[in-house]
This record gives structure tokens, sequence and C-alpha cells, in this order.
């Protein structure tokens, strides 16, 4: 049953990773958009769709899934998973600012630029590249 379960966990990250890259990037190309306008409220179907139809299922199933795995396969020990857990924590307070800005938008109340939107949408990759290799390498 391990292996269905591991294999569970990592669709459901790649799932909620494909969210959390792509979420920023359609925010990007809604800040550059009017107010009110076509695309803009296009972008607000898309935003809201993506997370409550991908992104929010996607960590709900990583988070049961990965804390199972966590419990049974290594009984919460090693400096690496105490690493892991704190990147995905990281990864999980991103998610719920973005699901903040989807609200925000969906509100006609957007503060911020093209630019944030673009480094933002760094900011889960790098976090990814950090759990991987935590998982991967276990280098403590």
């Amino acid at each position: 049953m391990y292996e269905w379960i591991k294999a569970f966990h990592v669709l459901a990250v790649i799932s909620w990773m494909a969210g959390m890259l792509y979420l920023p990037r359609l925010m990007v190309y809604h800040a550059e958009s009017q107010k009110g306008s076509i695309q803009s409220e296009t972008f607000k179907i898309m935003e809201r769709r993506l997370l409550k139809g991908i992104i929010n299922p996607a960590m709900i199933v990583t988070w049961v899934l990965g804390l199972y795995l966590a419990w049974s396969a290594f009984d919460f020990k090693g400096g690496w998973l105490h690493g892991k857990i704190l990147l995905v924590l990281i990864l999980s307070g991103i998610h719920g600012y973005l699901a903040g800005r989807v609200r925000d938008f969906a509100n006609d109340r957007n503060t911020k630029s093209s630019r944030f939107y673009r480094i933002m949408n760094e900011v889960p990759a790098v976090l990814m590249v950090g759990i991987v290799i935590l998982v991967i390498v276990k280098p403590f």
C-alpha cells in the first residue's frame, strides 16, 4: 500500500506545483489588464477555478498523504524530513498569500504590480528545488 500512497502523493505534489507556478503568471497578466475589462474578468474566472479546482485540493491531498508517509515510513525522524516539512510549510504560506491575492483581484483591489507577481512566480520554484533535493539526496 505504501507505493500507492506515495504515487498519489507525488501526483498531488505535481498538480499543486503546476498550479503554484501558473497562478502568479496569470496574476502578472491580470495586473497589466484594465479593471473591468473583458481580460480582467476572464483572469478572475481562471484564477478562481485554478485555485479552487486544482491548487487547493492538490495541497490538501499532498499534506494528508505526505504526513501519513512521514509517520508510517520515517516516524517523523530525519533532519532532511524536518527541512522538507519546513519548506512545505513555507510553500503553504505562499499558497495562502496567493489565495488572498485572488480575492483582491476578484474585488478589483489589487495593489501589486506585474513585476511583483513576476518575482512571486519564482518563489514556489525555488522552494520546489529545495524540497526535491532534500527528498532525493537526504543531505542530513
